[in-house]
């Protein structure tokens, strides 16, 4: 299966379905894969998570609904999922710049294109990898809430700050990990894990699960995220694991680190 031809598809049936309710599922199965795994592999190729992707298409669309057909706030509020006029006219104004009632025949709108992904990409990148079984387990440490967009560059500084603050108690950070919600895509957690237990740490319980394991050696934060892009822009597309709803850790030992995806 070509996973960018799949998600050309995709985009396709999330244009044709805008007036509609989407259902997650259904996307997942055109790319063959769980929900989740859907999701991830949305946002980390298109840049965007897909709930924003949608979200931002229907305004677009809507934009141009006030626009050429004169139509009710409250009618095209309705046609793209909208609970009401006013959350839909909140929405317009962060998207457009402007109240949808004020549109006129001059206004100047904004236009979020639909994605069309390269089916030609050729993928060539080799990546070693374990597969590997961890008993449940215990964390204990600190966060941050950051996105899709930012988190190149929130994790890094965080780490820095986090090792400097807490180094005299708790040594070196052994652990960082990134929690997706999938009912909210647009905001990740980052956090900097330690094994001691202590009371101005939140406590992490890791369940026992199966985990994709890729040795990087290094431990700068610029391979680790080299190494988290190739798995979902290049392995994961080409591969047949399904994700687990679990976060993705990186573990700090030896010079080394171990980037931990969980899979069923």
């Amino acid at each position: 299966m070509n996973i960018y031809k799949s998600l050309n598809e995709v985009t396709q049936y999330i244009d044709q379905n805008l007036s509609e309710e989407i259902n997650y599922d259904v996307l997942a199965k055109m790319l063959g894969v769980n929900t989740y795994t859907m999701q991830r592999l949305f946002t980390m190729i298109a840049g965007v998570s897909l709930s924003e992707y949608i979200r931002k298409r229907r305004l677009s669309s809507a934009g141009y609904d006030i626009y050429t057909n004169n139509m009710k706030v409250i009618d095209i509020a309705v046609k793209y999922q909208y609970n009401n006029a006013t959350s839909f006219s909140r929405a317009f104004e962060k998207f457009h710049g402007i109240k949808p009632s004020l549109v006129t025949k001059t206004t100047k709108l904004k236009i979020f294109p639909k994605i069309i992904f390269d089916e030609n990409i050729n993928i060539t990148t080799e990546l070693d990898y374990e597969i590997i079984t961890l008993d449940e387990f215990n964390l204990y440490g600190i966060s941050i809430t950051t996105n899709n967009k930012n988190i190149g560059n929130d994790a890094p500084r965080f780490f820095q700050q986090t090792e400097q603050k807490f180094l005299q108690k708790y040594g070196k950070i052994k652990y960082g990990m990134i929690t997706y919600n999938p009912k909210r895509e647009e905001s990740q957690k980052y956090y900097c894990l330690y094994e001691q237990k202590a009371k101005e740490l939140e406590h992490i319980f890791i369940p026992k699960s199966k985990w994709l394991k890729f040795t990087i050696h290094s431990q700068n934060a610029n391979d680790i995220q080299d190494i988290s892009h190739k798995f979902y822009n290049e392995f994961l597309p080409s591969s047949k694991y399904n994700l687990k709803e679990l976060p993705e850790l990186e573990y700090y030992h030896d010079n080394i680190t171990d980037f931990l995806v969980a899979i069923y």
